[in-house]
C-alpha cells in the first residue's frame, strides 16, 4: 500500500472521528463550531507537516538517485576511456 493512501486514510479517519465526537457532545452550538474550527486547523497543520515530510523523503530519494546516476556515468566514462586505450 502506498504512503499516500495510508496518509489519506489516516487523515480521513481522524477528521471523521473528531467530527463525530464533537457533533455528539452535549455542548452549545457556538462551542461546537469553535471546536470544529480548531480541529480543522489542527488537521490542516498535521496534513501540511506530513506533506512536507513526504516531499523531503521524495527529495532525498531523488538526490540519492541523481548521485548514483552521476557515479554510474563517471564509471562508464572511465571504462570507455580505458577501452579506447
Amino acid at each position: 500500500m502506498s504512503t499516500g493512501k495510508v496518509l489519506l486514510g489516516v487523515m480521513a479517519g481522524l477528521a471523521l472521528g473528531a467530527t463525530l465526537g464533537i457533533l455528539f457532545a452535549p455542548e452549545k452550538g457556538s462551542t461546537t463550531r469553535r471546536k470544529l474550527a480548531n480541529k480543522g486547523e489542527d488537521l490542516a497543520e498535521d496534513l501540511s507537516d506530513k506533506f512536507n515530510e513526504f516531499l523531503e523523503g521524495v527529495n532525498s530519494k531523488f538526490e540519492e538517485l541523481k548521485h548514483n546516476a552521476e557515479k554510474l556515468g563517471k564509471d562508464l566514462q572511465a571504462k570507455a576511456e580505458k577501452a579506447e586505450d
